[in-house]
């Protein structure tokens, strides 16, 4: 960020390289998983990034700096426009004659569900899942990210797991009822 800074474009480029792919996957799964907003909006956290590199602090690790503007930028996304409801869609069509051709098949479909559940969940348990289970950070990272405890995280993620739980007994196969999970 010292080199960006100083406008050296080689630094830019190491940057963008090595965070592009994971900011685009976390704006992906946060917003609505729609790829040209995923797209538009990994451009432009790289924008800012480029125009405002001599506001970073060194004192802070980079991930954390460039997560949390990520993640604000995710929060006034959803404050300027209300969440539109999710529609279903598998990724692929799986040929029957495929050898896991069920197996996929039910893993679409449970992929499907589960982002439809993760969409209902208020923006702070979202942010909570996404970051611990579908980006791998860890509590403390978390806990830095959203500037909160790292008891207030465990304590987010306990519940949305008991929410995504309650939601998605369906596919649990030992339980037959949404008053098994409870």
């Amino acid at each position: 960020m010292a080199l960006l800074a100083k406008g050296k474009e080689v630094a830019f480029n190491e940057l963008y390289e090595r965070y592009a792919e994971s900011l685009y996957r976390f704006f992906y799964k946060m917003l609505y998983q729609d790829e040209t907003i995923a797209s538009d909006f990994c451009q432009n956290l790289f924008m800012k990034i480029f125009e405002k590199s001599d506001t970073y602090n060194s004192n802070f690790k980079f991930s954390t700096w460039i997560y949390s503007m990520a993640s604000n930028m995710c929060k006034n996304e959803y404050r300027r426009i209300s969440r539109k409801s999710p529609t279903i869609q598998l990724d692929k069509v799986v040929s029957i004659a495929e050898p896991k051709a069920p197996q996929k098949i039910d893993e679409d479909i449970f992929q499907s569900h589960l982002q439809q559940a993760v969409n209902k969940l208020d923006e702070k348990h979202k942010l909570c899942f996404v970051l611990r289970h579908q980006e791998h950070n860890s509590i403390r990272e978390i806990s830095q990210l959203l500037d909160c405890p790292q008891g207030t995280v465990k304590s987010r993620l306990h519940s949305t797991l008991k929410k995504l739980a309650s939601e998605l007994y369906l596919f649990d196969p030992n339980k037959t009822s949404v008053r098994d999970i409870k």
